[in-house]
């Protein structure tokens, strides 16, 4: 009578910045050989989106060769409810089981989780697929690449010993600014960054909430298409930013940086 296999091990691979920018940013600029060569050893994938997954796969590909066809990876979604409420549960929504998705974990084959941008789990879903994985007796191992919120942090000349990031901002205009107020006060009151992130296409929008908003003094930072070729940090007072535009368009990922 033979056992069942060992479980495979669950690598977290993170995806390049560029995702839905005008631009590619060349993988072995921003991704090391050995998470790249890791990641194409796989043929099990979990992730937001199959077609970007695909995409993503294909890069890799040009670089080093997939242990698979392209179209013999086995290539799991998460649920889209997962990506609109998140997958931790709390707020009135229950938390999201992925022990399921790990089936071929369990199996014995080594997973990635990856995302459409960055490190998965972080700023991101994936967090229940990795709690899942822990779960179930699985070795999780994440692989090194670009994380947008550190980046941003470290070159925001902001409190990096004392931070937090707090995912979107409200959209109705009265309650995004109250949150911007309350973040504020925080970050003068303790001494720590307050990060933040919105949709491209709405980064304008908050960018005039935070100008209006924030005091002339307090430092705002804006961390625009990280990793690419335009990428760029500006750090100043609000007072320094006011009649400045956006330095980003719509259609460019943004990482702001409240702080002292």
């Amino acid at each position: 009578m033979s056992s069942a296999p060992p479980p495979g091990t669950l690598y977290l691979v993170p995806a390049p910045l560029d995702f839905g920018c005008d631009g590619e940013t060349a993988l072995a600029e921003v991704l090391p050989e050995g998470t790249l060569r890791r990641a194409a050893q796989l043929t099990h994938w979990i992730c937001e989106n199959a077609k970007s997954c695909r995409a993503y796969l294909k890069r890799i590909d040009a670089l080093y060769p997939l242990a698979a066809p392209l179209q013999q990876q086995q290539i799991a979604e998460l649920p889209r409810e997962v990506h609109k409420k998140g997958d931790h549960g709390g707020k009135g929504h229950a938390s999201f089981d992925a022990r399921p998705l790990l089936a071929p974990l369990l199996a014995g084959h080594d997973m990635g989780l990856t995302s459409e941008a960055g490190m998965p789990a972080v700023a991101d879903p994936g967090s229940s697929v990795v709690r899942a994985a822990h779960e179930l007796g699985a070795r999780v191992l994440p692989l090194v690449g670009p994380v947008s919120l550190l980046l941003a942090l470290a070159a925001s000349g902001l409190n990096g010993q004392n931070f937090a990031f707090v995912g979107y901002l409200p959209q109705d205009a009265d309650d995004r600014s109250q949150r911007i107020r309350q973040l504020e006060a925080l970050a003068l009151k303790t001494g720590q960054t307050q990060l933040f992130i919105e949709t491209p296409y709405r980064n304008a929008a908050l960018w005039q909430a935070l100008l209006h908003t924030l005091r002339p003094d307090t430092r705002l930072a804006v961390a625009a298409g990280l990793t690419l070729t335009q990428g760029q940090v500006q750090s100043r007072s609000v007072r320094a930013w006011q009649q400045q535009a956006l330095p980003a368009d719509k259609h460019t990922p943004v990482v702001f940086a409240v702080g002292a």
